[in-house]
């Protein structure tokens, strides 16, 4: 169950609506804490409470697709990112993040690192993703080591995911990764510092009754890159 007081939610509290993007771009225009705290119940009504009926309706859902996966509705350690920035390496010190993100991550990882079904929100850009973004350098040699001994089931995953409106995201190498062979026919994949999949998505499907279960059906699209992800670090799906 959710682990807020129902004293804190009004009556009109649903799921994402317009007034969950309307506190984002305030936000945008106010990061500081004076006016996080004076506006602590808009975001608490608006975006928080929200997310977490979210990540609870889904629970089913990314159950369905692997027990392996967690879906946690708690306002601190749960499936919710925080809204806090860590900025103590960023030139940008401001204290908010204007976007809502939502983890299902593998159950045995620990941080944002671990393989999992990603949900981000925000008034610039909405996207559902899937996979593994920042593995340490063992997990990304494995996986690397993984695409080069069975290319043809992850040529079948992403394939998939391009039928399906997917598209892979993140960093990359310059160069060839150290061990790799130059000429590999898939080195494009193998010099990849991120193996996940992105797909647009719009606010009027975010806002949408029937958001969660149009994420399940998007989540259900990105099993084989799921699978092929946790075999190669060795890890249950």
């Amino acid at each position: 169950m959710l682990d807020y007081p129902t004293s804190n939610i009004t009556i009109n509290a649903t799921m994402f609506t317009q007034s969950s993007f309307s506190f984002l771009h305030e936000l945008e225009h106010n990061n500081n804490r004076e006016w996080f705290k004076a506006n602590q119940d808009r975001y608490e009504n608006t975006v928080r409470t929200p997310a977490l009926m979210f990540i609870e309706a889904m629970q089913p859902h990314i159950q369905g697709l692997s027990p392996r996966l967690t879906a946690v509705a708690k306002k601190v350690g749960g499936s919710l990112m925080r809204p806090q920035r860590d900025s103590r390496f960023s030139k940008d010190k401001t204290p908010y993040k204007t976007n809502v993100g939502i983890q299902f991550r593998h159950f045995q990882g620990k941080d944002v690192h671990a393989p999992g079904l990603y949900i981000h929100i925000a008034n610039d850009s909405c996207f559902v993703g899937a996979g593994v973004w920042h593995p340490d350098s063992k997990s990304l040699n494995k996986i690397r080591t993984c695409i080069d001994e069975n290319p043809k089931a992850y040529l079948k995953a992403i394939s998939q995911l391009s039928e399906a409106g997917f598209t892979m995201a993140g960093d990359s190498l310059i160069r060839p990764p150290k061990g790799f062979d130059k000429t590999h026919p898939l080195l494009d994949e193998l010099k990849r510092k991120d193996f996940i999949a992105v797909k647009e998505i719009s606010a009027k499907q975010v806002t949408s009754s029937n958001f969660e279960q149009f994420c399940n059906e998007q989540f259900t699209e990105c099993q084989r890159l799921m699978h092929y992800l946790c075999f190669a670090l060795e890890l249950d799906y």
